[in-house]
């Protein structure tokens, strides 16, 4: 493959994880509304902060520095694709939800690696600031 086409498939393959992982956050994060109610971030209109999308892009790019091969390697069963799976799972993995790189998608001894490498970065939580339009990490 020629250099260019390297970097532009591997290029690609960072964007399809950071986008996987930006949305289950939103997704599986709740703030409360005005009368009460706890809703998943991805239902307000409101956006993440830079700050927050600076944190989150470098946790990922970590993240897939240190387990690229094992993502590339695990065969991943997903309809999704390895890529999208391992940034949907890696978030959920770090939080402690129940689910991730651990829960049947993918082989071992890639998983447990995965799983570990997951939780070794803590968990990470997002807040709808006091504006209610921006999305802000703890």
């Amino acid at each position: 493959m020629p250099a260019f086409e390297a970097w532009s498939h591997q290029y690609a393959a960072c964007e399809t994880f950071f986008d996987a992982y930006v949305t289950c956050a939103l997704w599986s994060s709740s703030a409360n509304t005005c009368e009460g109610d706890d809703r998943p971030l991805d239902s307000f209109d409101c956006e993440l902060s830079n700050d927050a999308l600076d944190v989150m892009r470098a946790d990922c790019d970590r993240f897939e520095a240190e387990a690229g091969e094992l993502i590339d390697e695990a065969n991943t069963s997903s309809r999704y694709g390895a890529d999208a799976q391992a940034g949907h799972d890696f978030w959920l993995n770090r939080n402690g939800h129940g689910c991730g790189f651990w829960d049947g998608d993918w082989n071992e001894p890639a998983a447990t690696k995965l799983d570990e490498l997951a939780t070794s970065f803590g968990e990470c939580d997002l807040y709808l600031a006091d504006d209610d339009f921006t999305v802000e990490v703890m």
